[in-house]
C-alpha cells in the first residue's frame, strides 16, 4: 500500500495529547453499506512494555468467507510510554510499516482499540483511519468511555454507547452468552454500519474474525521472532 505521512510523531504525552485534539475533527462519521467491502484487514499488536518491543500483524482476509488472502507483519521498538487513550503512538507507526508491506488495498479495517469512543473522541481507530483514508472500526474488548444498558444475551443484541450525551458507538453481544464488545466507529463509516460489519464477520466467537486472526497470528510472529533470536 502507498500510505503518505499524516503527521510527524510526538514524543511525549502533551504533544501527544494536543495532536488527537487537532486531528479529532477532521474524522468523518458517514453510513456505507457492506456490498461493496470484499477484503477487511484486521490487526494486532504484541508488546513487552519494559523493553518497547513491538510486533504487528495486518491480515486481510476475503469478505464474507474470511478468507485470508495476505498477511505483513513489522518488528520494531517504541520509546513512547504504555497511556491509556494513547495507545495510537505506540502502535500506528509499527502498523503503517505493516500496511505498507500489503499487496491489496482492503477495503475497511478492523482494530482492537477504539474509534470514537474515546476521552478525546478520537481512539486508534480514528486515527488509523485517517492515516490509511479507509473506513476503520474499532472493536474493544473493555469499555474506556461511555455508559450503556446491558444489551440482551443474544447473538446481535446491542445498545448505543453514550459519552458527553452523544452516540460514540455500541455494545454489542457477538456470541449469545458471552461478554459483549465495544463497538465504535474509527473513520469514513458509522456506528450502525459499523456494528453491522462487526456481526457480519463474527464466527460463531467473541472477537470478530479478522481481529482473531491478526492476534493468533501475531502470536505465532512473535515465536517465530524468539526462536530465530
Amino acid at each position: 500500500m502507498n500510505i503518505p505521512n499524516l503527521h510527524a510523531w510526538p514524543t511525549d504525552a502533551k504533544e501527544a495529547m494536543a495532536l488527537q485534539k487537532t486531528l479529532a475533527p477532521r474524522i468523518v462519521l458517514q453510513p456505507q453499506t457492506l456490498d461493496p467491502i470484499t477484503l477487511i484487514a484486521g490487526i494486532d499488536v504484541s508488546s513487552v512494555r519494559s523493553t518497547g518491543m513491538l510486533w504487528a500483524s495486518v491480515v486481510v482476509v476475503r469478505f464474507p468467507e474470511m478468507e485470508v488472502v495476505e498477511e505483513a507483519y513489522e518488528t520494531s521498538t517504541t520509546e513512547f510510554p504504555y497511556i491509556p487513550g494513547l495507545l495510537s503512538f505506540r502502535e500506528i507507526p509499527i502498523l503503517i510499516e505493516a500496511f505498507r508491506k500489503l499487496n491489496h488495498n482492503p477495503d475497511a479495517v478492523l482494530c482492537d482499540g477504539q474509534g470514537l469512543a474515546h476521552p478525546r473522541l478520537f481512539g486508534l481507530a480514528c486515527h488509523l483511519g485517517l492515516w490509511l483514508n479507509l473506513p476503520t472500526v474499532g472493536c474493544a474488548k473493555t469499555r474506556l468511555v461511555g455508559d450503556a444498558e446491558e444489551p440482551g444475551h443474544r447473538f446481535g443484541d446491542w445498545q448505543n454507547l453514550i459519552y458527553r450525551e452523544k452516540i460514540v458507538g455500541s455494545v454489542v453481544r457477538t456470541r449469545s452468552g458471552c461478554k459483549p464488545i465495544y463497538v465504535s466507529p474509527g473513520h469514513l463509516i458509522d456506528a450502525q454500519t459499523s456494528r453491522a460489519l462487526v456481526l457480519a464477520t463474527c464466527k460463531g466467537l467473541r472477537l470478530p474474525e479478522p481481529t482473531r486472526l491478526a492476534h493468533l497470528f501475531v502470536n505465532r510472529y512473535r515465536k517465530g521472532s524468539a526462536d530465530s533470536a
